[in-house]
């Protein structure tokens, strides 16, 4: 069976319907019908507060719809994260006291749901034969026994996806995981979620601020952006998906058009940008 063939066939895994999210009366997004076939993998793009990372909260479980339905395998998204659902921030989301193989055993205790996450005997020597699996597929069998303050930023991000990629997720959520590395390292980090995403069969949304970024990697790129805007009232509307394309195929003038939209060029007479509700978008 082709690649192709392959997407097609695939069944559905998420589905938005008419999806909306509100918090008082600020609109963060309105109106979004998407399907996504298990096995995609979709890049987010769109300006800063515009609700990428709103909608990955909402995918792993940490915010709720207000409007509309946003479906997992035809269900609602359960309004807690769970292990299908495994999640990569920018910032380091690991354990400073603990080693890298402490760290990833870690996060599969965690997945017991237990008080302490701790694991023992032929359970926690299981956990540590597969987070050393885990840990060499991501390039990090060297550092084993390093604590996170001896690790280079990308190192740190390596870890961070092994604590995710060891739970086995469906969905693998990535909320601008290379933003902060230089791009010789963004590169090589660009060729490990690749591997891992056919390895693994996951299915990925990344939300990225680099057009570039989004183009080159998974299937789908999504460009979030207003349909409708006040300026008098600029969190009346909300941002929908204006364009859903398929990755690598965007004519030269689409491409600069998405380019400008998700990073315009800046002038100081018409800047209304609210810092403090787009940082917690």
């Amino acid at each position: 069976m082709s690649q192709l063939e392959a997407k097609q066939a695939a069944k559905t895994m998420i589905q938005a319907k008419k999806l909306g999210k509100r918090y008082g009366q600020d609109v963060i997004l309105e109106r979004i019908d998407i399907d996504v076939k298990e096995g995609e993998f979709v890049t987010l793009v769109g300006a800063s507060g515009c609700g990428k990372s709103t909608f990955l909260k909402m995918l792993l479980g940490i915010e709720t719809a207000t409007d509309g339905e946003l479906l997992l395998d035809g269900k609602p998204v359960p309004n807690e994260p769970g292990s299908d659902r495994g999640i990569v921030f920018q910032q380091y989301s690991v354990f400073p006291h603990m080693t890298v193989l402490e760290n990833v055993v870690a996060a599969k205790g965690f997945e017991k749901r237990s008080i302490s996450g701790y694991l023992f005997g032929k359970e926690k020597a299981l956990a540590k034969q597969e987070a050393s699996d885990i840990l060499q597929q991501v390039g990090l069998s060297h550092a084993l026994n390093r604590y996170p303050h001896e690790l280079s930023g990308g190192m740190k991000q390596r870890l961070a996806i092994a604590q995710a990629i060891i739970c086995k997720p469906r969905i693998l959520l990535l909320d601008e995981p290379f933003g902060a590395l230089d791009p010789g390292i963004r590169a090589d980090m660009h060729t490990l979620v690749l591997d891992l995403w056919q390895k693994h069969k996951l299915t990925i949304f990344m939300v990225t601020h680099d057009l570039k970024e989004g183009f080159h990697l998974g299937t789908r790129l999504w460009v979030f952006d207003k349909l409708r805007h006040d300026p008098h009232a600029p969190n009346a509307y909300g941002a929908s998906i204006t364009y859903d394309l398929p990755v690598g195929h965007a004519p030269a003038p689409l491409y600069e058009e998405i380019d400008q939209r998700i990073r315009p060029v800046f002038d100081p007479s018409k800047d209304t940008t609210d810092d403090t509700t787009e940082n917690a978008l």
